[in-house]
């Protein structure tokens, strides 16, 4: 049987799909280089939106009437999406949130305040997002447990052969890594580190946050206990992300938020809690946020994440290439082939805000500052870097632009 190539991903004609892109900053072309905070959305993710507010909106799970049961079909049906997406076992373990964020403290709170103690350990990365840090900080302080770190080398990447050492004096009872690091591109041996966890008893929980844009995430082949997603770095809509936790360690947590919907009956004596998933969504819920989550997972679905991945791996070779010829550049993180599409860097004397403001006014966006990661600022021994990230719409022209940006910025303030 013949093998036919998949195409590559056409970043040009994917441009088209993002209204962003037709106005001008600064009266330049828009280099959208800041992906990794939060990602632009397509035509199709807007539109379904639209049309859900505009054809199909009300309350869900609470009328009986047709509108409210088509409502309801849409929402659950967005569950089903992100189900398949993970490649979860089922619908009852995907728990709408706000977003990532807002699922990794659901699994501080619910399942750590309920076994951790004295005694007990933390185990975080170096390269953690605040969002997956400061939760089991914040919760081991409270039950008496103790943080540890796995350290990172020189390349951004975890030292592993010292694992064993954290687990000396201590019951390892959490394991708690991000799959792709937002600031230096980092990706993680997540499975290493699940078998290690699972060894010593412990649940991982992952943050997928910034892996789950640009490379297949499978829930199955993690071996995780958690894993926490958000819509808005995927081309879907603020204010919605979701939860996937194993269907016996969910069962056994207590909510996170109380209220309407997560119910099951409320006495003046006691309220026993209603059946996963709805336990632990209180309230009304992301309605039309949750059907543009599943509009934007369709659309890279449809581009595909394999290619989305390869388009990305060009592009951060190319521009890591040109970048270091950069007099006085520093860039932080391993080699192309282990990190994802972002390249954290500084330049010799120059602040990054200033960096970023110059490069601004030819239209170039990047970020600057500490990208929720003062840890690893503090390893590398800064305060902030600059960050450019890329995504299915970055064209090979944006490097060029950046490039000849950061030149500018040498000879202005160099």
């Amino acid at each position: 049987m013949a093998v036919t190539a998949k195409p590559k991903l056409d970043a040009r004609s994917i441009r088209a799909d993002f209204p962003i892109f037709e106005q001008q900053f600064h009266g330049k072309p828009l280099s959208f280089l800041d992906s990794a905070a939060s990602a632009q959305k397509p035509r199709q993710v807007l539109d379904a939106m639209r049309a859900f507010y505009e054809t199909s909106y009300a309350n869900v799970h609470r009328g009986v009437y047709q509108l409210a049961e088509r409502a309801t079909e849409a929402y659950e049906g967005a569950r089903q999406t992100i189900c398949s997406f993970v490649n979860a076992d089922s619908t009852r373990e995907i728990i709408f949130t706000r977003q990532a964020t807002e699922a990794l403290n659901l699994v501080a709170y619910s399942w750590g305040l309920n076994n951790l103690g004295p005694g007990d350990v933390v185990v975080v990365t170096e390269l953690e997002h605040h969002s997956n840090f400061v939760p089991w900080q914040y919760i081991a302080g409270r039950t008496g447990a103790e943080l540890r770190l796995i350290r990172i080398d020189d390349a951004g990447e975890l030292e592993l052969d010292n694992l064993d050492e954290l687990a000396a004096g201590g019951n390892i009872k959490v394991v708690a890594a991000n799959y792709v690091s937002n600031s230096i591109g980092t990706v993680n041996p997540v499975e290493r580190l699940s078998a290690w966890a699972h060894e010593h008893g412990a649940i991982m929980v992952v943050d997928a946050a910034q892996a789950a844009p640009h490379r297949p995430v499978d829930v199955q082949a993690l071996d995780c206990d958690f894993l926490a997603l958000s819509s808005h770095k995927l081309c879907g809509p603020t204010g919605v992300g979701a939860l996937w936790g194993r269907r016996e360690l969910l069962e056994k947590m207590e909510p996170f938020n109380l209220g309407g919907h997560m119910i099951r009956k409320v006495t003046l004596e006691r309220t026993t809690w209603g059946e996963l998933p709805y336990k632990f969504e209180a309230g009304t819920g992301p309605i039309a946020e949750a059907v543009g989550f599943a509009a934007a997972i369709d659309y890279i679905g449809r581009v595909g994440l394999e290619a989305i991945e390869e388009h990305e791996q060009t592009l951060v070779t190319n521009a890591l290439e040109r970048m270091i010829e950069i007099d006085g550049i520093v860039t932080y993180g391993p080699p192309p082939e282990r990190r994802a599409g972002i390249i954290s860097f500084n330049l010799d004397g120059i602040h990054p805000h200033d960096v970023a403001q110059i490069l601004d006014l030819d239209g170039v966006a990047i970020r600057a500052g500490h990208h929720c990661c003062q840890p690893l600022m503090s390893r590398f021994n800064v305060a902030a870097t600059n960050r450019a990230s890329f995504y299915l719409y970055t064209v090979p022209e944006e490097i060029d632009r950046l490039v000849e940006g950061l030149h500018k910025v040498k000879r202005m303030l160099g």
